[in-house]
C-alpha cells in the first residue's frame, strides 16, 4: 500500500510542479494581485497534502511492521511444534495401557438343590456382575507391572446349587466389594521371565486358548480350569518361566495357599508346566504337562487324626486349532484321592472334558464363536468308601454358547449347561438333572 501512496504523490507534486510554473508565467505576464493571492492558496493547499500523506505513509508502515511480528510468531510457534520433546519432557504416562470391562450374568433353573432350601428342585433366577480395570506399564521390552481391580457382586445361582463344580466362574460372591484380584512386576532375563507379587495362578497353569476366560468363553467352572487341581485363591506368589524354544516353554508358579498375607508360604501352593508347540497342521496348538502340589492342612478319609496331610496331582491340557474356523480342546486332571481339604465334605479323584469351538466366519459373522463341552468329575473311592449311604456317581457336565458380538464394545452370550448326577447323586435336596439357561453381557471400554 505504501508503494501506492508514493506513486501518487510524486504524481501529485508533478502537476502541483506544473501548475506552480504556469502560474508564475501569467503572473509575470501580468502582475495581478487577486492571482498571486489564489497561488498562495494552492501552495498552502499542496502543503497540506504532503503532511496528510506523510501521516498516512507512518500509519501503513506501522501496520506492516506489525504484520512482520506475527509472522515471526507463527514462525516460531510452528518450529516449537515441529522440534521433538526436550529431555525434561514429563515421561509418566509414556507406556501406560489402561483397559476396562464389565461383565452381567443372568441364570436360571427350575431344578435348584442346595441343601438350605426348604424344598427339592426349586426355581430359582439370579444375577450376578463384575467390572475389571487393568492398569498395565511397560517400562522397556524387558519390564513391565500390572494392576487388575475388580469389583461385584452377586453369587448368580451358584448358591442355589449343590455340585461338585458350579455354573458361574465370573460370580464375586453375595456382597458388593472391590479389591485388587492381580499386582506384580515381571523382568526378563534373556529367555528367563520373573514375576512377582499377587498372581492368579489359573491364567499361568492349566492355560487354553478355548476355554480360560469366564467372560467371553465357557462360564461354568467345569470348563474354566481343572476341577481336580486344588489351585489356591490369588495371592502372593512368585513365577518363573522359561522360553526354552520356539516349540517349547516352562512354567512354575509358588504361591500363598492360603491367600491370607499371613506366614506368606506356610502352606503353599506350587505347580510347573511344560507347554510343547509342535504347529499340527501348520496350526497353533498347545499341549501342556503339569504337575502340582499343595501344603495346606487336609486330612485323610480313613484316619481323621491325620487332619495335616498334604496333597497333590497332575494334569494335560491340550488345544489345537485344525482350521481358519475350527479348534478342539480337551483336559484331564488327577489329584491323590485319599485326602480332603479341610472344611470340605468330599474330594475327587479324576476330571475330564473336551470341547469344540466354531468361529462364525462360516455364517458370515467373522467375530462370533460357538462353542460346546462336555465333561466328567470323579470323586473319589475313599471318600465313596467313608460312607456306605453314598453313591457318589460321576457328575457330567454340558455346556454350549453363542458369543453374539453386536460392536467393537459389546457382545452377548446365550449360554446353556446341564449337569447329570449332581453332586454325586448325593444332594439331599435332589439330585434329578439340573439344567441353567442364562445370558451373559460383556462391555469392553
Amino acid at each position: 500500500m505504501s508503494k501506492h501512496f508514493s506513486a501518487g504523490r510524486g504524481l501529485f507534486l508533478i502537476l502541483a510542479v506544473f501548475l506552480v510554473f504556469s502560474q508564475t508565467k501569467v503572473f509575470a505576464q501580468a502582475s495581478d494581485p487577486a492571482l498571486l493571492k489564489r497561488l498562495e492558496q494552492m501552495e498552502a493547499r499542496i502543503n497540506e497534502l504532503e503532511a496528510r500523506l506523510a501521516v498516512y505513509e507512518n500509519r501503513e508502515q506501522g501496520r506492516q511492521e506489525k504484520l512482520d511480528m506475527v509472522d515471526e510468531k507463527i514462525d516460531g510457534l510452528a518450529g516449537r511444534i515441529q522440534e521433538p520433546p526436550s529431555a525434561a519432557t514429563p515421561r509418566m504416562i509414556e507406556g501406560f495401557a489402561i483397559g476396562a470391562g464389565a461383565t452381567g450374568v443372568y441364570q436360571f433353573t427350575d431344578k435348584a438343590n442346595s441343601d438350605d432350601l426348604s424344598q427339592n428342585s426349586e426355581d430359582v433366577g439370579d444375577a450376578s456382575y463384575s467390572v475389571d480395570l487393568e492398569i498395565a506399564k511397560e517400562f522397556s521390552d524387558h519390564q513391565r507391572a500390572l494392576i487388575l481391580f475388580e469389583a461385584g457382586e452377586g453369587a448368580g445361582v451358584e448358591d442355589e446349587l449343590k455340585v461338585f463344580s458350579n455354573v458361574n466362574f465370573d460370580a464375586t460372591g453375595g456382597d458388593s466389594n472391590v479389591g485388587i484380584v492381580e499386582g506384580w512386576y515381571e523382568q526378563e532375563f534373556g529367555p528367563a521371565t520373573v514375576r512377582a507379587g499377587k498372581l492368579d495362578a489359573t491364567y499361568l497353569i492349566d492355560a487354553n486358548a478355548y476355554a480360560n476366560d469366564e467372560a467371553s468363553q465357557f462360564l461354568g467352572r467345569m470348563f474354566r480350569n481343572n476341577p481336580a487341581i486344588e489351585f489356591s485363591d490369588n495371592g502372593g506368589g512368585l513365577r518363573l518361566a522359561w522360553a526354552a524354544t520356539e516349540w517349547a516353554d516352562v512354567e512354575s508358579v509358588i504361591m500363598d495357599g492360603n491367600a491370607d498375607w499371613d506366614d506368606l508360604f506356610d502352606g503353599p501352593f506350587y505347580a510347573g508346566q511344560v507347554n510343547i508347540k509342535p504347529d499340527f497342521f501348520d496350526r497353533p496348538g498347545n499341549y501342556r504337562l503339569l504337575g502340582w502340589g499343595s501344603s495346606r492342612q487336609h486330612t485323610q478319609w480313613d484316619d481323621v487324626a491325620k487332619s495335616k496331610e498334604l496333597t497333590y496331582g497332575f494334569g494335560l491340557s491340550f488345544d489345537q486349532e485344525i482350521s481358519d474356523h475350527w479348534g478342539v480342546f480337551a483336559r484331564y486332571g488327577w489329584q491323590n484321592p485319599e485326602v480332603y481339604l479341610n472344611g470340605e465334605d468330599f474330594s475327587l479323584e479324576q476330571a475330564y472334558s473336551v470341547g469344540l469351538q466354531c468361529t462364525g466366519g462360516l455364517w458370515h459373522r467373522d467375530d462370533d464363536v460357538f462353542a460346546v463341552a462336555f465333561g466328567g468329575i470323579i470323586p473319589s473311592d475313599d471318600y465313596k468308601r467313608s460312607d456306605s449311604t453314598l453313591k457318589a456317581h460321576t457328575e457330567y457336565h454340558w455346556e454350549a454358547y453363542y458369543n453374539y458380538k453386536i460392536n467393537d464394545h459389546l457382545s452377548i452370550s446365550p449360554d446353556v449347561q446341564v449337569i447329570l448326577n449332581p453332586f454325586g447323586g448325593d444332594a439331599a435336596n435332589g439330585d434329578e438333572t439340573v439344567v441353567v439357561t442364562g445370558i451373559r453381557s460383556q462391555v469392553d471400554f
